[in-house]
């Protein structure tokens, strides 16, 4: 996406131009990747250069302001613990002023507190400036206190698009018991399926037309019926599992 490894096939085009053949459009998106080894041989300053060669619009004042506000030290980055360095290299994305910042598992292998840093300040930073920010991750509890727009990749294809309350809306997750079994005409509902069975307690993940299934639940007159939080999570396994994915 960024042109930095030439694609097998297809385009990647900023505005209806193709990226890997106008290298100045790679002044609009700035890649973070998921290792920070690469920074280790630098000191800030020496990167703060580097950075201000490569990306025209690299704002030093902005860097050093941030820099100091997470008491960072102006030192070879090489001293930096891993979650200093994962915060430096944000800082360094930002300070770049391009439109579209890539973070490749940004939170990997952190500590809680600097996980917190470092959501937190992405969440400023889009509020604040016209940005867009993609995350690539697996950490799906934590993209989902900060994503609008969820892309489910499947077999490196986009399976889905889509806002994150409509991804959750398509589905409910909830906890029946009935006095004996789960009514045979309701376990045989193609929309469902029982992800966890405790005594007479079943709990049920239910994909499309969820108001009208779920009346076909109180129908049967359960002992007990309870509509559970959907998480990023389970509509992620949900709509991989269909396939049989194994990633």
């Amino acid at each position: 996406m960024v042109g930095i490894l030439d694609p097998d096939e297809g385009t990647v085009t900023y505005e209806d131009t193709d990226v890997h053949k106008h290298p100045e459009i790679k002044q609009k998106v700035v890649y973070v990747p998921d290792s920070t080894n690469i920074l280790n041989g630098y000191t800030v300053k020496e990167i703060v250069k580097f950075y201000k060669a490569v990306y025209t619009a690299f704002d030093e004042q902005y860097f050093y302001e941030i820099l100091e506000r997470f008491n960072l030290p102006n030192k070879r980055i090489r001293s930096y613990s891993k979650g200093m360095k994962a915060l430096l290299a944000i800082i360094l994305a930002f300070a770049a002023k391009a439109e579209y910042v890539i973070l490749d598992e940004p939170t990997n292998g952190l500590d809680p507190i600097v996980k917190r840093q470092i959501l937190q300040f992405l969440v400023e930073e889009v509020a604040e400036k016209e940005i867009t920010i993609f995350i690539s991750t697996h950490h799906l509890d934590e993209v989902e206190k900060i994503a609008d727009t969820i892309i489910i990749l499947k077999g490196h294809t986009v399976d889905s698009i889509t806002s994150l309350d409509d991804a959750k809306s398509r589905f409910a997750k909830i906890q029946v018991a009935y006095e004996r079994s789960l009514p045979q005409k309701l376990e045989n509902l193609s929309n469902i399926k029982i992800l966890n069975q405790t005594g007479k307690v079943y709990t049920i993940l239910i994909e499309g037309n969820v108001a009208a299934t779920l009346e076909k639940f109180y129908k049967e007159q359960p002992l007990l019926i309870e509509e559970l939080a959907m998480s990023l999570e389970d509509v992620f396994v949900t709509t991989l599992e269909e396939d049989g994915y194994v990633s």
